[in-house]
């Protein structure tokens, strides 16, 4: 018997939420994400297979555990990897809704009294507050126009795989009982930290335009992000940095249960404990 004749089909899940992606959907190339005609996205609850996945050591280590309960959970986002870091958070955040339901708890120490407390955190709160920067404006810098984009998962993944790298390098220097050689493993570690930091915002930029030449090739790119000037380095970093601020999800406003003192508190997406 075909499986797709399963009687049981009526009772699969089906979606929780819908999504509206921050971006819109818009600067993806055909057959990374399937856009309604409503701009939603169905969002499905995790399955067990989904759960296994994402507590999955290696897999949420390389990444692949993320990249597979999307698929799962969002299939019109055809390929995850190449989904941008704007809608990455809004993604996981909606999935994490349709499975374990609208509150998500947080633990918050309060900067007043020092009291440690649980608090429950909207995520259609977050949701709905979370808006992409404007990436669509050119930064004019001398004779230069240059254009940003958000890093996609992959570049994200492998950015933290080199971070990753780079921990272990130091933990291995502490090691070393020599200081001539200490030193000179530092000053390695030291020039790689700055090289992968060059990369990574290489990768943000998604074309540079010269008065005589368009240039979007990213080696050549990287090429005169080490070697330009360093007011003109600086002036990208910080207009790139701000773009990702504002399409971070924001602060919570915490008031203490114990003191009552308003405080904001930072909120990161950390992957391994988001799927718990």
């Amino acid at each position: 018997m075909a499986i797709e004749n399963n009687p049981l089909k009526q009772y699969f899940r089906r979606p929780a939420i819908y999504l509206k992606l921050p971006s819109g959907g818009k600067g993806y190339p055909a057959g990374v994400v399937n856009v309604t005609e409503t701009g939603e996205l169905p969002v499905y609850p995790m399955t067990a297979i989904d759960e296994i996945t994402a507590k999955t050591p290696d897999a949420l280590f390389n990444g692949t555990a993320v990249v597979e309960v999307i698929r799962s959970c969002v299939p019109d986002i055809l390929d995850p990897w190449s989904i941008n870091s704007v809608d990455l958070d809004a993604v996981l955040i909606a999935v994490k809704s349709a499975t374990g339901g609208n509150e998500l708890e947080v633990s918050s120490i309060c900067p007043k009294c020092q009291e440690e407390a649980k608090y429950g955190v909207s995520l259609v709160g977050l949701l709905t507050n979370l808006k992409s920067g404007d990436y669509e404006k050119e930064l004019p810098i001398n004779d230069l126009i240059f254009k940003f984009r958000p890093l996609t998962f992959k570049e994200m993944n492998q950015a933290s795989l080199g971070q990753f790298e780079l921990q272990r390098m130091f933990a291995i220097i502490e090691s070393i009982d020599s200081a001539e050689e200490k030193n000179k493993k530092t000053k390695e570690a030291l020039a790689a930290i700055t090289d992968t930091t060059m990369q990574v915002l290489s990768h943000t930029i998604e074309y540079i335009k010269t008065p005589a030449a368009f240039v979007d090739n990213n080696e050549f790119i990287l090429d005169f992000i080490r070697n330009c000037d360093k007011n003109v380095y600086t002036q990208i970093r910080d207009y790139n940095g701000k773009l990702k601020q504002q399409s971070e999800v924001k602060p919570l406003r915490v008031k203490c249960a114990s003191c009552e003192h308003d405080y904001e508190q930072q909120f990161t997406l950390n992957t391994a404990d988001f799927f718990e």
